[in-house]
């Protein structure tokens, strides 16, 4: 009775942590900001139109910071303000078109912004601490499964002595347990087979794993930011990027391309001016900025893209994936790309790494060509259409000779 009041104790005490640690969890998770509709709708009228020049707690950009705004103006001053700044004299600001209730809400996300964690240093930690790591995640195992053993040997130890058995330690049950699993020829035959197609596998997979660069991030010469940019400002990839509808290459800008916007905005919300300084000093001293090239393919590759993007419709999404909510360039996962929309509705998904071959081959096998008002293959698209071999069938680039080595291969 006695025993079997010790084991339920100590399975009382795991069940307790667990339910304990899972209560911890819900209650973290259930947490939600004040009036969400109210400020999810502000939060993207903010990002939208207000954040191209008002940080919150972030220091003065062009227009001052919003931190504190409702201790310093009343709410319809505000409102007032918003909707007609000559009304106070104010000429660097225009009008903006936003109702009462639309400006309100963008007040309450401002209110809640930093009880809400969402700047932009919290975000990308939430974003890198998305899931745990593979070796905490083996550690916790190795620990569990210690934990298990030591329950389990005290169990045997007590009903051991219970019957008037010699006990063991640890250490003596597993030499004991191995003793006698190693006497067994054919269990030990069967674990070094096991154990031969483990090592094979992770051999397969790391000759399979050379030349795949996804997530390749490189440090660039400037802290650049496309969330910065192309999320928060809204700037076109093509702004930047203007080759890349026109030309076999996307390119970079040149300094002169971010003068443009940095002749005026001459301090970052988060770096303040060291790095926007070395855009300035490139200027002065006449020389390029060395980026580092993120996407690099092999030279016997060929690949234009402008065929890709003029020709073929695609979205700088679907291949890079949302820039807009990273930092510096960085080659995509393809199961990122996956969830990309227009991946989605036009029924692509990969299942190979990106910029492997396996990738392209994914996109060119169930990419439908868009035949219509597409002038750069007129002639073909004729043939296509009068060919009986096509009719009622999905055209894609593999259909048409998208498969061919000569085509991407020189």
């Amino acid at each position: 009775m006695i025993l079997l009041k010790n084991s339920m104790s100590r399975i009382f005490i795991l069940s307790v942590f667990f339910t304990f640690s899972i209560n911890v969890t819900a209650q973290s998770d259930s947490i939600e900001t004040p009036n969400q509709d109210q400020y999810e709708a502000g939060k993207k009228i903010f990002e939208g139109v207000c954040k191209a020049c008002h940080t919150i707690g972030g220091g003065k950009i062009v227009g001052p910071d919003l931190q504190g705004i409702l201790d310093r103006r009343t709410e319809d001053g505000i409102i007032k303000f918003v909707q007609d700044p000559t009304s106070e004299g104010v000429t660097l600001m225009p009008p903006q078109d936003l109702s009462a209730d639309e400006i309100k809400s963008v007040l309450e996300y401002i209110q809640n912004y930093t009880s809400a964690g969402d700047d932009t240093n919290n975000s990308e930690a939430d974003d890198s601490n998305e899931g745990m790591s593979p070796i905490i995640m083996l550690i916790i195992v190795i620990i569990a499964l210690f934990g298990l053993i030591l329950l389990l040997t005290s169990i045997k130890n007590k009903l051991k002595k219970h019957r008037g058995l010699p006990t063991e330690t640890v250490f003596e049950s597993i030499t004991n347990f191995c003793k006698v699993y190693w006497e067994n020829k054919k269990a030990v035959l069967i674990t070094a087979f096991i154990l031969f197609i483990v090592l094979l596998k992770i051999a397969f997979d790391f000759m399979m794993g050379i030349g795949v660069v996804e997530g390749y991030q490189p440090e660039q010469p400037i802290a650049f930011s496309h969330k910065i940019h192309a999320g928060d400002n809204g700037i076109d990839c093509n702004y930047c990027h203007s080759s890349a509808r026109s030309s076999k290459i996307a390119g970079v800008p040149s300094v002169n391309v971010c003068m443009n916007c940095h002749t005026h905005i001459k301090e970052g919300a988060n770096t303040g001016t060291s790095e926007i300084q070395k855009i300035y000093d490139a200027i002065e001293n006449n020389t390029p900025i060395e980026w580092v090239r993120v996407h690099q393919l092999p030279d016997f590759t060929y690949f234009n893209h402008s065929q890709h993007v003029s020709v073929g419709d695609l979205e700088c999404q679907q291949c890079h994936g949302n820039m807009q909510e990273k930092t510096v360039g960085q080659v995509a996962y393809h199961d990122e790309l996956n969830k990309i929309q227009q991946n989605i509705d036009e029924g692509i998904k990969f299942q190979n790494p990106t910029l492997t071959m396996g990738w392209c081959v994914d996109c060119h096998r169930q990419k439908e060509i868009d035949m219509e008002g597409n002038e750069y293959y007129t002639e073909m698209h004729k043939k296509i259409k009068n060919d009986s071999r096509y009719k009622n069938k999905k055209i894609t680039p593999a259909l048409i000779g998208g498969l061919e080595c000569g085509k991407c291969h020189y």
